[in-house]
């Protein structure tokens, strides 16, 4: 069936439809990512968005066991690629892509051109678009949104045991966070996104402000409760969305990107040093203010942005890009090791 991409400013580009038979509309971005799309298509700080992937080849390794997923569904609003390979094979494969999307009703569509897609994002911008296929829908800007409200989970969760006890704010987070947490013998608290942390009745030795999709001024409670925790000088960590939340608790500022960092091919710096990390990355906004108190950790060697921020004297830090490295390289998994030993 033809189906059509239409962009906010009037582009059309006709395609092969592959996914669920049905229209949706988000903010059309593009992401640079070679492999793991599973992962990728399942992160929450992908809710509301029509993903173009660059890389040529999509489907060939089908779609693992939902335990390797990074929530437990499909997050993204709609997909666009170059080539589906219909015929995966692959020994953790359990269905093919398009049952995927079709299950989890996510249109999907098929053009050749992907690399115009991508340069039209970078010249243009982030844009609004649609995938049509038969009825129209309204163009939806997921920005003016509370993204974060729809995808993190609603009640309190603890796993995991260990000598310290951290509670994560849920934004949105990936699976591999908790899992990297637990792997290292933490005991983890799960909260809500506009849960105060010291209405638990549990003692915590930290906090983590995972991940998420979207405007972090969206959010203006969970930013609330992240100023009272620095008040009480509790240890905290940042992950992606986290970065952008402890900064502006602390007085700092926040952007919105051109086009945004998609992808598992980052280079950050890591400030003072000559060193250059690979990350992965998923974010459409960046700190534009570092807050009194901080420095910069690191800083994108494309175009300049924050990375990160540390404090200058308390165990108080945050990363833009994703430590947990699902998918992509394992070059910043240290955080985690750094951020346990500050607490100590």
């Amino acid at each position: 069936m033809i189906t059509q991409l239409t962009l906010q400013d009037g582009s059309i580009i006709e395609g092969k439809s592959f996914g669920f038979d049905g229209s949706a509309a988000g903010e059309v971005v593009f992401s640079t990512g070679m492999t793991g799309y599973p992962e990728a298509f399942t992160d929450p700080s992908f809710a509301g968005q029509i993903l173009v992937l660059t890389y040529p080849i999509i489907g060939n390794y089908g779609v693992p066991h939902r335990a390797a997923w990074e929530s437990g569904k499909l997050q993204i609003k709609g997909l666009v690629v170059s080539t589906y390979n219909e015929t995966p094979s692959h020994y953790s494969s359990v269905m093919s892509l398009q049952q995927w999307l079709i299950r989890e009703k996510v249109p999907a569509l098929e053009i050749r051109d992907t690399r115009f897609l991508a340069k039209k994002i970078q010249a243009h911008g982030s844009i609004l678009g649609k995938i049509i296929n038969g009825k129209d829908v309204a163009f939806e800007d997921p920005n003016k949104m509370n993204l974060v409200g729809e995808v993190a989970q609603k009640k309190v969760s603890i796993e995991g045991r260990g000598k310290y006890t951290i509670v994560q704010i849920d934004c949105g987070t990936k699976r591999s966070i908790t899992t990297r947490l637990i792997k290292r013998n933490v005991r983890v608290i799960t909260i809500p996104w506009n849960m105060d942390p010291f209405s638990l009745k549990e003692k915590f030795d930290a906090v983590l402000v995972s991940n998420g999709p979207g405007d972090p001024t969206m959010i203006p409670e969970t930013i609330k409760n992240v100023r009272a925790i620095l008040k009480k000088k509790v240890p905290i960590l940042g992950i992606c969305l986290g970065n952008q939340i402890l900064a502006l608790a602390a007085g700092g500022t926040t952007k919105k990107l051109k086009f945004g960092h998609r992808g598992q091919n980052q280079p950050c710096i890591l400030v003072g040093t000559k060193r250059c990390y690979l990350t992965t990355q998923n974010h459409g906004y960046v700190v534009s203010q570092i807050p009194i108190g901080f420095n910069q950790w690191f800083k994108n060697a494309n175009d300049g942005t924050n990375e990160g921020l540390i404090h200058k004297s308390l165990p108080i830090m945050s990363v833009q890009f994703h430590p947990e490295a699902t998918p992509g390289p394992t070059d910043t998994e240290w955080i985690f090791d750094y951020f346990l030993k500050r607490i100590k």
